[in-house]
């Protein structure tokens, strides 16, 4: 939970107190590699923080698993829109690494909100950071090559992407697996 509460800390001054009663409300899971925490069609009841491990979300489209994110530990994730509006989610998810995670309900979310006066406000700030990631992700697919998607993700979390699944890094860039490696190839 301390990686949580530093995790707020930057956002947000808040309590030790107003930290107890978010955490009380939080449960621990833990999943193996290669696990679903969501299937496509199901209802995400979740935000979820990664301890540790790398989740990534995929849709399938023509019989192919198409990576859409990964996400590393010290992050918040979670289908958002289908966390907010209570309706089926999109996308899969599914774990990369055995992964710990911490899990907050929608109802709990909601209580959280009345309770604590900082609540609302780390909720936004969350949010927030949800939808600026997808915004990042939708200008990188515009605006960079499958080679810059690759460097820059490799660029940013360099200790995990050995992790992935050259499959997933090349769904993810836009790429076949062996253009992917013929990248790979060019720059090392």
């Amino acid at each position: 939970m301390q990686l949580i509460k530093d995790y707020f800390e930057k956002l947000t001054p808040i309590s030790d107190e107003e930290a107890d009663i978010i955490s009380s409300m939080m449960e621990r899971k833990t999943f193996k590699k290669n696990s679903l925490i969501l299937t496509a069609g199901e209802v995400e009841n979740y935000i979820y923080f990664i301890e540790s491990g790398i989740v990534r979300f995929w849709v399938e489209k023509d019989e192919k698993e198409i990576s859409s994110a990964f996400v590393f530990e010290g992050s918040f994730f979670s289908s958002y829109p289908s966390f907010l509006t209570q309706k089926r989610s999109m996308w899969n998810i599914q774990t990369i690494t055995p992964t710990v995670l911490w899990c907050i309900s929608y109802s709990n979310l909601q209580r959280i909100y009345k309770q604590i006066s900082v609540g609302e406000r780390l909720g936004r700030l969350v949010a927030e950071h949800l939808a600026t990631m997808l915004f990042y992700r939708e200008a990188s697919l515009l605006m960079e090559t499958p080679k810059e998607r690759y460097l820059k993700l490799f660029s940013e979390h360099p200790r995990f992407i050995q992790s992935i699944p050259l499959k997933y890094l090349a769904s993810y860039i836009g790429v076949t697996p062996q253009a992917l490696s013929r990248i790979r190839k060019r720059i090392s």
